[in-house]
């Protein structure tokens, strides 16, 4: 299985190249696709990060490939980090409307071209900010199930430490989910937490010692009152104001703590990178789990009493083709009251952000005509996208022959065959012919739909040991 990271360059993508190969989620037979943009600092510097990871991890390091161009994403899982941030540094704002100005673009970018030159079963993690958009804009491309937001399981991890630490235990005991938003309207869901070694009765008491009588009703004013409280402390003394933000409650230390790294100029790319990669992880090993993702939601969950319908963060089920069902039963009245506002706000905000871009497209276009296409503003949730029906895949098989002039050396062999076992696709035949030089014809015969051998050919095109590739129908292939 492969993996592109899009932003590959960025501090969170870095991270994330990083860490994929540390824990060894990709096996060395698999490919990493560094993905930056031609023209910019990315572009050359992808390559350099290419050479870094190598140097770091040549004993266990997958094939490491770079592509400047969105429609050269060849991958079945891509973890998109592109875009713009919020400055780290004291005092500056996260302006989510700017933001989403900013990176809707390269959303839409990147979407459509995975949707007209994917294998069609991607699945797609969602790390660049507004998260929300992201998965939006993504999700009407590629379909909503191959598409989640990384947020809340980061919210949700940073949930369980702060929950452990308040207990005195470790957060691999500590269960229990985060809804919502990604950031100040994220919804800790105290009803879910689960404490290992602790029964029902003492899990409640434990969960009200924590919570001190609070309910969710006035978490925002008490999120407000802690920012202000850390910008006036952190502006003279930042080991004092994260030493006040371990007195508070835990949930509030969820939103505080992150929120005051960022402002101390430290960011929180490790912690980001490390959910990322848990879901990733997810994907590639084949098995479900239940993780907390920002997804688009079309009537599955109902938050009081009205179905959703748009992205929200909740509980869901993630496995290799993307996610499934939502895990949400009924919530405690102050968990459904602050998760129906959020849903709201998110919904305004999406279609804000939307229209605006979309207003901003038309009046720079010729009479509107060219933007006009782009749809940005006339997006059903829950639809399927007409650039994946489109680009469907004929569901009968046929054969094929490709015929690969690649490198004549040790591991030219095993890394074709990687590409087409990581992909379900056996061979009929393979034969191998020697060129005088260095390298040779490799003739592989294979049967798969139009889609699956378009991304095979793309996949092989990408290797390092491939000089050139061709592929046709059985039978028609030059003699």
């Amino acid at each position: 299985m492969d993996v592109a990271v899009l932003g590959a360059t960025g501090d969170v993508g870095r991270q994330v190249c990083a860490q994929l190969i540390e824990r060894r989620v990709l096996p060395t037979t698999s490919r990493l696709q560094l993905v930056g943009r031609h023209g910019g600092a990315s572009g050359r510097a992808t390559y350099g990060l290419r050479a870094d990871l190598v140097d770091a991890y040549d004993e266990h390091a997958p094939l490491i490939d770079v592509a400047l161009d969105p429609e050269d994403v060849v991958a079945d899982v891509v973890v998109l980090t592109a875009g713009r941030t919020a400055p780290a540094r004291a005092g500056a704002s996260t302006d989510r409307a700017a933001l989403a100005a900013g990176n809707l673009a390269v959303f839409e970018s990147y979407a459509r071209a995975i949707a007209r030159y994917g294998s069609g079963h991607e699945v797609v993690v969602v790390v660049s900010n507004p998260v929300e958009l992201a998965v939006a804009v993504v999700a009407r491309e590629l379909g909503r199930h191959r598409v989640i937001g990384m947020g809340a399981w980061l919210d949700t991890l940073r949930f369980r430490r702060e929950t452990a630490v308040s207990l005195g235990v470790r957060r691999h005991r500590v269960g229990g989910f985060v809804a919502g938003q990604h950031g100040d309207d994220l919804v800790p869901l105290w009803s879910t937490v689960r404490i290992s070694g602790l029964d029902v009765e003492e899990r409640r008491r434990a969960v009200a010692r924590l919570r001190g009588g609070r309910t969710l009703d006035g978490f925002g004013a008490e999120i407000e009152a802690a920012k202000q409280e850390l910008a006036e402390v952190g502006a003279h003394d930042a080991g004092r104001a994260f030493a006040l933000v371990d007195t508070w409650p835990a949930d509030l230390r969820v939103v505080a703590r992150p929120w005051l790294t960022h402002q101390s100029g430290a960011k929180t790319a490790s912690a980001t990178a490390a959910a990322t990669v848990d879901l990733v992880d997810t994907i590639l090993d084949g098995r479900e789990t239940v993780v907390a993702g920002q997804v688009d939601l079309a009537g599955e969950v109902s938050v009081a009493g009205r179905p959703v319908h748009g992205v929200l963060g909740v509980p869901v089920v993630l496995g290799p083709e993307g996610w499934t069902r939502v895990l949400l039963d009924e919530l405690p009245p102050d968990e459904e009251r602050r998760l129906a506002v959020v849903a709201g706000r998110i919904g305004a905000a999406v279609a804000g952000w939307r229209a605006e871009a979309a207003r901003a497209a038309t009046s720079a276009g010729p009479d509107g005509a060219g933007p006009a296409e782009t749809g940005a503003a006339d997006v059903v949730p829950g639809t399927t996208p007409a650039g994946v029906a489109a680009g469907a895949s004929d569901p009968d098989e046929t054969p094929w022959t490709a015929h690969v002039v690649a490198d004549h050396r040790t591991g030219t062999i095993a890394a074709l065959s990687a590409v087409f076992a990581t992909r379900g696709v056996n061979f009929d035949a393979l034969s191998t012919t020697y060129s005088a030089g260095d390298a040779g014809t490799v003739v592989i015969r294979f049967r798969a739909d139009a889609r699956r051998c378009r991304a095979l050919e793309r996949a092989i095109a990408r290797l390092a040991v491939v000089r050139s590739v061709g592929v046709a129908p059985a039978g028609d292939e030059p003699r």
